[in-house]
């Protein structure tokens, strides 16, 4: 059954796909909503996206409505819903589903310290709990080595404790503005006495971010923010932003911070539990359907030919983001497994008389539901541009201290980071890797449709963005990251018959690189630094992409 539609507004492409037609009323836009405030007493002022139409900038040619597909599921019985969550705006944010009735929560209460469903009893399917403490920050007092002035001296906190955190980062009012200066934290491990030394947080983060003129970009929620930085279980912090003087020489004077400063503290809650035995056999899931070409395989795949039960603890949301992969994996899987490349050529139904398909094997993919995504945080639709041309790699510049078993609550806590405290609709990259070459599921809306995302201002349109998690300017990636990289785009670029070690041409959405509508040239896997003036992904990991093109097209079959 169709879910909620969204319209999108994208850029021409050489190779277009086409979408189904469906109903007349499929064509109009899906109507703009007012974007709910914050009601969570931990997160002042930051609350979800309502659900609202896409647009992306581009020539003006206006995609066609891509839905989520999902068929009548069965109503499974609901969990309690642990304390620490937040309510998400006014209504479920989530795809309406039949036979899955999420409980409405109740209104929030001033002075409220759980969520309705923990006070007034509801029940629904349980949801990883997670939290996110916003702390307007303070004048400092000038050193004497500066000018005297609160403005030379910047705005921070001084050590105080706080509830579990394990990601932090700064963010103001407007999206617009840049923090000229430096933001330095310090945390105290959760239970211990000892401080750590100063980290430096990376102010530059506006070239990760929806594109200029979109929706998503224009939908008054978005607000300025620095990276998130990892920084593992804490309970204390300390934090310092620094202006950079107006006249170095002199410095005679401070260039303004932003208005709004706020300290984010990210809670990720805790891991998923682990999936129940599969009576499948190890490693392979059986297609559940197939459609006829590369092109309505990646943009629109046909929903479940047989009816499948609810997972017990899968919600309204939580179903609408597993039903789009509906062709890759039983409904409320934890993982995507792998396939050979033959049996990638199957399933995707991509191999033509005489012709040589080139795709590599689909690679095992953790899916939202693995990681632990809280489907409630996201914007309710899923929007999709017509293709995927180009891959841009990034790192996350969450810093490199964490453990792989720590990677999905990385990912939760970017998240949660990128939607509560930034005000963006959902998770801003396509896919993400971690430190020892595991690939997972990012923003929702199908790992094999050309989803659009937030992660290279300018050219979101007919792209896929890939964190690396960790930062890797002055480290090496390492080769499994590389490595992953490679069987990925080998996999997602072969489904839209885009070459790893060619060249493609995109139209900007407008940078501080290239102005709106400036056509550019570039590798079909480009650094985010090639579409934008940027250290991302890091000196380290984009002298690698050059082996990740080689190993790419080689698993095509180039």
């Amino acid at each position: 059954m169709r879910a909620l539609l969204v319209t999108s507004v994208g850029v021409t492409c050489a190779a277009a796909l086409t979408l189904p037609l469906a109903a007349p009323a499929l064509s109009a836009p899906a109507p703009h909503s007012a974007r709910p405030p914050s009601v969570s007493p931990e997160s002042p002022g930051s609350g979800p996206p309502s659900a609202r139409a896409e647009a992306a900038p581009g020539e003006g040619e206006a995609l066609e409505a891509a839905p989520a597909e999902a068929e009548a599921l069965e109503a499974a019985p609901a969990g309690n819903e642990p304390a620490g969550n937040e309510p998400a705006g006014n209504e479920p944010a989530g795809n309406e589903l039949p036979g899955i009735t999420p409980a409405e929560p109740a209104p929030f209460r001033a002075g409220d310290t759980a969520p309705p469903s923990a006070r007034a009893g509801e029940t629904r399917a349980a949801e990883p709990a997670g939290s996110t403490q916003s702390l307007p920050l303070e004048p400092l007092t000038a050193p004497s080595d500066r000018v005297v002035g609160p403005a030379a001296a910047g705005q921070g906190l001084a050590q105080r404790d706080a509830r579990p955190f394990s990601l932090v980062g700064v963010v103001w009012d407007d999206a617009d503005a840049e923090l000229h200066g430096t933001v330095q934290v310090r945390t105290r491990a959760a239970g211990g006495t000892s401080w750590s030394d100063w980290q430096d947080v990376e102010t530059h983060n506006a070239e990760h971010a929806a594109d200029l003129g979109s929706d998503e970009r224009t939908s008054g929620a978005v607000r300025g923010a620095t990276a998130p930085l990892w920084v593992g279980d804490s309970d204390g912090v300390e934090v310092r932003v620094r202006p950079e003087a107006a006249d170095p020489q002199h410095r005679s004077a401070a260039v303004p911070l932003p208005e709004g400063l706020r300290l984010e503290l990210v809670d990720p809650g805790e891991d998923p539990a682990p999936e129940p035995a599969s009576e499948a056999p190890a490693g392979r899931a059986a297609p559940v359907g197939r459609s006829a070409t590369p092109a309505t395989f990646a943009a629109n795949p046909a929903p479940p030919t047989t009816t499948a039960a609810v997972p017990e603890a899968l919600t309204a949301e939580s179903a609408a983001t597993s039903a789009v992969n509906a062709d890759l994996a039983p409904l409320g899987a934890a993982v995507i497994p792998a396939l050979t490349k033959a049996e990638t050529e199957e399933a995707a139904a991509i191999v033509a008389a005489g012709a040589r398909p080139y795709i590599g094997p689909r690679p095992k993919i953790i899916t939202r539901k693995g990681w632990g995504a809280d489907e409630r945080l996201r914007e309710r639709n899923f929007a999709y541009t017509k293709s995927v041309r180009a891959a841009f790699v990034h790192h996350s510049a969450t810093g490199n201290n964490y453990t792989c078993k720590q990677a999905p609550s990385v990912l939760r806590s970017i998240y949660r980071y990128h939607v509560k405290s930034s005000g963006w609709r959902d998770f801003g990259y396509n896919f993400a890797v971690d430190k020892c070459g595991n690939i997972y599921e990012g923003r929702a809306g199908g790992v094999a449709k050309a989803v659009l995302g937030a992660h290279t201002l300018g050219f979101n349109t007919n792209t896929m963005g890939i964190a690396v998690l960790g930062s890797y300017s002055f480290t090496n990636p390492p080769a499994a990251a590389v490595t992953a990289v490679s069987k990925l785009t080998a996999w997602k670029l072969g489904l839209f018959g885009a070459n790893p070690k060619g060249k493609v041409t995109l139209t900007s959405g407008g940078s501080n690189k290239y102005r709106a509508g400036t056509k550019v040239k570039m590798n079909v896997i480009s650094g985010h630094r090639d579409g934008f003036a940027t250290e991302c992904p890091g000196a380290r990991l984009y002298k690698k992409l050059g082996k990740a093109r080689t190993s790419s097209a080689k698993l095509q079959g180039r």
